[in-house]
């Protein structure tokens, strides 16, 4: 018999990316998710929301939070309730919630915490603080049963995603590893003319994608776009 495992979106604000950052004539509003994982094995928080940065890098991205208590109340739990928090990336946008879950463990690679703690990356306090629990890992790890880690560097370094099993097929957080779910799409459809034969010149993707691909994802679900990517019927 399956493990039942649940998988809820939360809502903790948005930001604004000025238009030089999106290449258009206009400066685009994206969203700030994170994402319950409730298995037999505890609660996992992915993300934690957008912490307090420096003045300039405020009115650069004109932040606006949705407070994470509230947001955790509004799924029914608390913070006393999550098992495990794993971030993504340590970028301010993704561990902002980190310092008010001290003492629990947060799920990180090596290599991603190496690179914060070089400075000049994201906003030192998020990063260590007083209670700050790391679980460092390398590469590939798994949780739980069903409940895996995949690195899907680009982004960042040591940008991670969370791959879980659930009743009716697998569904991959994979935070900012595509900015978008079409992005997504059209990298997994790249693969698929690759794999189909067709002739170059085709576009190129990441070579995590295969690794992701292999778990036939039912759901690829995102840090800042509402989409959600699912495959097309057979």
């Amino acid at each position: 018999m399956e493990k039942k495992t649940v998988v809820r979106r939360l809502d903790l604000g948005y930001f604004v990316r000025p238009a030089a950052e999106v290449q258009g004539p206009q400066p685009r509003v994206e969203p700030v998710l994170a994402y319950l994982a409730q298995c037999e094995e505890g609660l996992i928080l992915f993300d934690t929301g957008i912490g307090t940065a420096d003045p300039e890098t405020e009115a650069h991205y004109r932040p606006r939070r949705r407070p994470l208590d509230a947001a955790l109340a509004a799924a029914g739990v608390s913070r006393a309730d999550i098992s495990l928090v794993v971030n993504c990336h340590l970028h301010f946008d993704h561990c902002g919630g980190n310092p008010m879950l001290r003492d629990k463990p947060i799920v990180v690679q090596a290599a991603e915490l190496s690179a914060a703690r070089r400075g000049g990356y994201t906003i030192d306090a998020l990063v260590d603080f007083p209670g700050a629990n790391y679980l460092e890992i390398t590469g590939e790890a798994e949780l739980w049963p069903g409940v895996r880690i995949i690195p899907t560097p680009g982004h960042t370094e040591g940008h991670q995603s969370l791959v879980i099993r659930q009743n009716d097929g697998t569904v991959i957080l994979a935070g900012q590893a595509h900015d978008f779910a079409t992005h997504f799409a059209s990298d997994q459809l790249a693969r698929r003319a690759a794999s189909d034969g067709l002739e170059p010149p085709l576009p190129t993707y990441q070579p995590w994608l295969e690794r992701l691909l292999a778990f036939d994802p039912r759901r690829v679900l995102f840090a800042h776009d509402c989409s959600v990517w699912e495959p097309g019927s057979a």
